[in-house]
């Protein structure tokens, strides 16, 4: 099998210029519009280790949930995505989007110190145990929060107490054979140990989603860490890497009524 061309999702999707632009456009106009908002909160030491916490409304209060962006781990920052909140917003829950530092200016253990470190700060700050949702390779970050040992950095167990990784990695061995490792500089032993596939499976509530166009790897990413977790994941038809984000803006989606489930104590994905 061909990785490169497996993992070159703008390859796959000629049009994708087009849908980043819309981001871009989307984002800003939810911005400029949501005033229950608090923007840049530092939750590192870096510019890029910041938050930009969107309530649902006066009262800031309820459950949090927490989006990673994608790119790889190499590119964009939570300014792309903040019409992502909205699904969830329209449901009480607050939604929290943190940028990061990114590969190769920091090691890709560093970055997921990082996203621990956001974690950590909502629930310091709110007493939350925020529902982890990512994108891409931050459906990667997502993962490695639901299986991280909280009581070791003196947080409570299940801190982050589900996940719903959309096109997520979790086996990174097949990255080493492409041109995304030029800037995670991943050798075998890094890869298995940043793999969420090869942890132990945390027994708490992931449900993986993945486009139906996405092709044959990123299905078997899904599938797997679902199979390997004791959770659950679909595929969804006419989807592809980019347009897979796209319910999270909508209150009515069957995404967001996931998500929702999820966010519940004890919660399993809607179907």
């Amino acid at each position: 099998m061909d990785m490169q061309r497996e993992y070159d999702n703008r390859g796959k999707v000629p049009g994708y210029p087009a849908i980043l632009e819309g981001w871009q456009r989307d984002a800003a106009a939810f911005r400029a519009a949501w005033q229950q908002a608090e923007p840049g909160l530092a939750y590192g030491p870096s510019p890029r280790q910041a938050l930009d916490l969107f309530w649902p409304g006066p009262a800031r209060e309820g459950p949090v949930a927490l989006f990673i962006h994608g790119g790889y781990w190499q590119m964009l920052d939570r300014s792309w995505f903040s019409h992502l909140a909205a699904g969830l917003l329209g449901h009480g829950v607050a939604v929290a989007l943190p940028s990061y530092d990114l590969c190769p200016d920091v090691s890709l253990d560093a970055l997921v110190e990082q996203l621990r470190a956001a974690a950590g700060f909502l629930h310091r700050r709110h007493a939350s145990r925020p529902l982890a949702i990512g994108h891409s390779a931050g459906g990667h970050l997502a993962a490695m929060l639901l299986a991280t040992d909280w009581p070791a950095r003196g947080l409570p167990a299940g801190l982050v107490p589900a996940a719903l990784p959309l096109s997520g990695l979790f086996d990174l061995a097949p990255l080493r054979q492409t041109t995304i490792n030029q800037a995670l500089g991943l050798d075998a032993d890094a890869a298995a140990r940043l793999s969420p596939i090869h942890l132990p499976a945390p027994g708490l509530p992931i449900h993986a989603v993945v486009g139906g166009e996405e092709g044959a790897e990123y299905e078997r990413q899904s599938r797997s860490i679902a199979e390997a977790w004791g959770g659950s994941w679909e595929a969804v038809p006419g989807e592809n890497h980019f347009t897979i984000v796209a319910p999270l803006a909508d209150p009515g989606s069957a995404l967001v009524r996931r998500a929702v489930a999820l966010q519940a104590p004890g919660g399993v994905a809607a179907r």
